[in-house]
């Protein structure tokens, strides 16, 4: 397996496809990043040669990827709750932040349904 910026990808599939398990790495980016190397996105992960290895491991550190993406992040989202923006208050709550609907969805964010005792229809 080859292992670029502490990440584990697969050699059995295609370059484009096992980048993407680098967090913060798309199928878009990753067909920009071999087009820019010159690099067949239809090889396998076992077919390349060391140095296309390594150019690719120097061309993803011009992006913010993996541990450094997740840190920027989190910054982000202390921060719009550090100044009690609408966003950083549902952050806060634990409810959904991107206008999604509340009362009868969005469970995995709010907890468990609450049971209504003795309801009658």
């Amino acid at each position: 397996m080859a292992r670029i910026r502490g990440v584990d990808i697969p050699d059995n599939k295609r370059v484009e496809i096992s980048l993407t398990y680098i967090y913060g790495i798309g199928r878009s980016l990753s067909k920009k990043i071999l087009k820019d190397l010159n690099i067949d996105p239809n090889k396998r992960v076992s077919e390349l040669t060391s140095e296309e290895l390594t150019l690719i491991r120097d061309e993803l550190g011009k992006y913010p990827i993996e541990g450094d993406l997740r840190r920027i992040v989190n910054q982000n989202i202390k921060e719009m709750m550090e100044i009690k923006c609408y966003k950083g208050d549902r952050h806060r709550r634990g409810l959904p932040v991107r206008g999604q609907r509340t009362n009868r969805n969005a469970r995995t964010r709010k907890g468990r349904g609450k049971v209504i005792a003795n309801k009658k229809k």
